[in-house]
């Protein structure tokens, strides 16, 4: 990004680009992340690339839940280690929570990129997928999972998730807390919290909810949060924007 002023009305958008384009250069993000991203820019710009307040009380709302688990597991693919491997490093240690690499593309090599990602910007652990334990109602790659991760969690947080995983989580009885520009998207509206912003963005506020949430001993639950309804305000956003 040298050749890009830092004020740059476009900065920050063409940062996060920029961090993308090297992910595929590492190893880390297939190329076809790099449409899904587009994508995410796309709505993120209708969005006024800024956190609603919708975001805020699905955020409070996912760390109350989150902070509740009785085993939480972040999913991480590699649009998300590309884009937030820090503070994803950050959120497993903040709630306790293992990181487990799962993508749709199958490759051995890109899934350990992810890994040595996560472990070179602090993680101490870094769960793989496994032929041990596979989720049921999905076909797809994503159905591999660690047996003491994904498979045995009873939450997970799944940035930049595939509908049709989510769709089989929850099947499961899992719930799940994902993170999407795209609030009319299959993944959005079947989770049980889903965080219409940017992760970039989401990601440094839902660590400081859960801190908080520690220190007040997590028993300040958001009262009547209701996803559907949610979803409904950032469609408006988008809507009012895009008028």
């Amino acid at each position: 990004m040298t050749d890009v002023p830092v004020n740059h009305p476009r900065y920050e958008s063409l940062r996060l680009r920029e961090a993308i384009v090297a992910g595929v250069n590492a190893g880390v993000t297939s190329q076809h992340g790099l449409i899904a991203h587009g994508r995410g820019e796309a709505y993120d710009y209708l969005l006024g690339e800024q956190t609603h307040t919708f975001a805020r009380a699905a955020i409070a709302a996912a760390a109350h839940l989150l902070s509740k688990a009785r085993h939480p597991v972040i999913s991480v693919n590699g649009n998300v280690a590309a884009l937030v491997a820090e503070n994803l490093v950050r959120l497993s240690e903040t709630l306790g929570a293992p990181l487990e690499v799962n993508i749709f593309h199958t490759s051995k090599t890109r899934e350990e990129a992810i890994r040595n990602c996560l472990l070179a910007h602090g993680a101490n652990d870094v769960l793989m997928p496994s032929t041990e334990a596979e989720l049921a109602f999905i076909e797809s790659n994503r159905r591999f999972v660690h047996p003491q991760g994904i498979f045995k969690s009873d939450a997970i947080f799944v940035p930049l998730e595939d509908g049709d995983r989510c769709q089989a989580l929850r099947k499961m009885g899992k719930a799940v807390v994902t993170v999407d520009l795209n609030p009319m998207s299959r993944t959005s509206r079947t989770a049980s919290i889903t965080i219409v912003d940017n992760v970039v963005r989401a990601l440094p506020l839902l660590i400081d909810a859960l801190e908080g949430a520690a220190v007040r001993g997590g028993d300040q639950a958001p009262a009547n949060f209701d996803n559907m309804l949610n979803l409904a305000a950032a469609e408006a956003a988008i809507r009012a924007n895009h008028v």
